[in-house]
């Protein structure tokens, strides 16, 4: 049996969420936040972190810098469950990447120093280590840089090796999404964007379009709705699954805790792909009930009184 149910390999560094601050923000003004958090950050570690909370058996591969935000980072995970016995601490100038958040009513700033983020690359992959699992998931395709050239071959290498795959690309910010992502989706078994990602991608602004196009290029294709739940497509078959309403608090990662959720389920045997959807829209409510995308998560009593009242399957 293989060591892990999913590896993962991608981004490792913390999000900063400060709350409250005006929408336009002035020059040479200190501007006071009312509220802030410091949660555990990145896609790939959001996903590792809340399936390993559900009961996943979970390996990680990142790169960080020899810094206290990379120590915290690894430490989160650690204390989740996730083997970081492969997460590489590597010294000098490039320093543990560090997202800052500006929550606004309706959307949100996102201001990322990548730092070793785009450093990560193939050098440091230990590919008998990813490839002891059932399964392999990868986050942030656009902003792995250092990694992404060789992304196609990793997916291929693995595939051969048994494993399924799985990917959300998350957001481009050059805003071209190009870079192969086409080529890529070639191994790729299970997808999942949200709407305007796969919009993005199929370059259309009609989502049934997008949709049509992209079911075409994976076996699987997941696209989350946010309010409205998320849909599923498996060749001519559609699945939808409405989204559990909740008091949400921060929306922060909850797209990252579907992908936990769903995966969770998925990889359970579950060939209930509504069953599957109800999973991840679960994770990703969750997820919205304490600020960033795993505190909700961490906090162990909470999670399973909301997981049972809410109906965990």
């Amino acid at each position: 049996m293989p060591r892990f149910d999913v590896t993962i390999a991608g981004e490792l560094n913390l999000d900063l969420i400060l709350y409250g601050l005006p929408e336009q923000l002035p020059p040479e003004r200190e501007l006071l936040a009312k509220r802030m958090a410091l949660t555990l950050g990145s896609s790939s570690a959001i996903v590792a972190h809340n399936l390993a909370a559900l009961g996943s058996r979970v390996g990680f591969q990142s790169r960080i810098g020899d810094d206290e935000l990379g120590q915290i980072a690894l430490d989160r995970l650690r204390h989740a469950g996730v083997d970081v016995s492969h997460v590489r601490v590597v010294p000098g100038t490039v320093k543990t990447g560090l997202t800052v958040i500006l929550p606004r009513t309706g959307w949100r700033n996102i201001l990322t120093y990548s730092g070793t983020i785009s450093e990560f690359c193939w050098d440091d992959l230990d590919l008998d280590y990813l490839a002891d699992s059932r399964h392999f998931h990868l986050s942030s395709y656009y902003l792995q840089s250092g990694l992404r050239p060789r992304v196609g071959e990793l997916l291929q290498r693995l595939k051969q090796s048994g494993l399924t795959i799985s990917l959300d690309t998350n957001d481009d910010p050059a805003d071209t999404w190009q870079g192969g992502l086409l080529d890529v989706l070639r191994h790729v078994d299970l997808f999942l964007p949200n709407e305007r990602e796969a919009m993005k991608i199929a370059g259309t602004g009609d989502l049934e379009t997008a949709v049509e196009k992209l079911a075409k290029l994976v076996p699987l294709l997941v696209v989350k709705l946010g309010r409205q739940g998320a849909l599923a497509q498996r060749g001519n078959e559609r699945f939808v699954s409405p989204a559990h309403q909740v008091e949400a608090i921060d929306p922060v990662g909850a797209g990252d805790s579907f992908d936990a959720g769903f995966l969770h389920e998925y990889l359970r045997g579950a060939d209930d792909l509504p069953a599957c959807l109800s999973a991840g829209n679960l994770a990703g409510a969750l997820s919205t009930t304490r600020p960033g995308g795993t505190e909700a998560f961490r906090d162990a009593e909470h999670r399973e009184n909301f997981l049972q009242k809410h109906g965990k399957a």
